[in-house]
């Protein structure tokens, strides 16, 4: 993965808004990725804390952020995994639903790999 300017001075949430607010319309990253580009490959779970508390959601962009399976979060902070989802398929981003009824991103296609 590329590495983004972090600079030391940033809080945990600070860094984790400036990553997702580079992802490109369209594409997804995973709650996992953020935290490995924020140099805090272990701490996913606190990705998710930071977004739900987004103070910028106009800026930040945080219903590109899925579970590693590509699944939606449950616990969107911004109106629940269907406004996610009407928010992805408005990108032109893809999902398959899976015997569990649990709608995915289709990763191989839509999971933002940085060059």
């Amino acid at each position: 993965m590329g590495s983004f300017l972090l600079e030391d001075s940033m809080s945990f949430s600070e860094r984790v808004y400036h990553v997702v607010q580079q992802i490109p319309k369209g594409c997804v990253v995973t709650y996992g990725q953020v935290a490995a580009l924020i140099g805090a490959p272990r701490s996913a779970r606190f990705v998710g804390y930071a977004l739900h508390s987004n103070p910028y959601p106009g800026i930040v962009s945080c219903h590109r952020v899925v579970f590693k399976d590509g699944a939606l979060a449950p616990g969107f902070a911004f109106g629940g995994p269907e406004e996610q989802f009407r928010r992805l398929s408005e990108e032109g981003v893809e999902f398959t639903t899976h015997d569990d009824g649990i709608r995915r991103v289709i990763l191989e296609r839509y999971q933002w790999r940085m060059s």
